[in-house]
């Protein structure tokens, strides 16, 4: 299997979604992205840089919520199916893909597309996901419907039956056993749960404060590395502490420092394992003079390799 280290074409991908955040504004990520020089930056690790441009998505004006219970469920459906095959497409073709978002719900469609590609392939992936919220909502216990609330659970076999048939197999995406959820510290009391039947690893800010980010990582690369032949890894800004990433929708305060967070990446880069990612949940409207999204471009140069020395 061909890794990080050893791949040397990137595809961006957009997914311009909002459709399942509550804060309109993160369907300009991938712009802001793009504007804070994503492909220089990836080029300059030597990595020749094709961008696939941004898949259709909705916007909430033109569109019906639907069940308040899973707000916008066919269009935030309809995007991920489109968001799969394109991420399918673009591993089977030996590229690695960096999905740009969007809010976290397109994860299910970004890790759909990474699972059958190993699933073709007698193979499994294993995960690695930052995030200051557990995403492990269903639609019986979201306070609010909003579906960026939903795709962890979802990816890991838990949700609705629509959301679950993103992808297109029996079973979870990704086993519980062979992922980990890094930076926890805004979790809904029904949500813990659904945590724990998922069967994640999951490491708050507790965890970090406690053994440190290079202990965490180390038990969550072992996961993510248990019979798995490649590693997705999803980052939602909102993991980082909003001193350093102010640009997001759903900001909680006490997160992962600036050099923790380059810390988790580096260490990942250095399995070489890292075969799909995705960066999300970067709102321009909310950010301060493009920040988050700048901020975004540095730790994916790290999670490609990017050393100090």
């Amino acid at each position: 299997m061909t890794t990080a280290r050893t791949k040397k074409k990137i595809r961006i991908i957009g997914a311009p979604l909002d459709l399942g955040a509550g804060h309109r504004g993160v369907d300009m990520g991938p712009s802001a992205f793009r504007v804070a020089g994503i492909h220089q930056a990836v080029r300059h690790l030597g990595f020749a840089v094709e961008d696939f441009g941004d898949i259709e998505a909705h916007v909430a004006e033109t569109r019906d919520p639907g069940n308040p219970h899973l707000k916008y469920l066919k269009e935030i459906r309809a995007t991920c199916v489109t968001l799969r095959n394109v991420v399918t497409r673009t591993m089977d073709e030996g590229v690695l893909p960096v999905v740009l978002g969007g809010d976290h719900s397109i994860a299910m469609g970004t890790i759909a597309g990474v699972a059958r590609h190993f699933r073709r392939r007698k193979e499994k992936p294993g995960l690695v996901w930052f995030d200051a919220h557990a995403d492990a909502n269903t639609e019986h216990t979201s306070p609010t419907g909003n579906i960026h609330g939903m795709p962890m659970a979802v990816c890991l076999g838990l949700g609705a039956k629509e959301l679950l048939s993103i992808y297109d197999a029996k079973g979870p995406m990704i086993d519980g056993e062979r992922a980990a959820i890094i930076g926890l510290r805004s979790v809904d009391l029904k949500e813990r749960a659904n945590v724990a039947q998922v069967g994640i690893g999951a490491f708050t800010m507790r965890h970090i404060d406690e053994h440190g980010m290079r202990a965490v990582m180390e038990a969550a690369i072992q996961r993510a590395l248990n019979g798995t032949a490649g590693i997705h890894v999803s980052i939602d800004l909102d993991a980082v502490d909003p001193e350093e990433a102010p640009g997001v929708g759903t900001p909680s305060p006490g997160g992962i420092g600036y050099r923790e967070m380059h810390l988790a990446l580096e260490m990942l880069a250095d399995t070489e394992r890292v075969a799909s990612v995705e960066l999300v949940e970067v709102n321009p409207v909310l950010d301060r003079a493009n920040q988050t999204a700048k901020l975004g471009v540095e730790l994916l140069c790290s999670l490609l390799g990017k050393k100090i020395l």
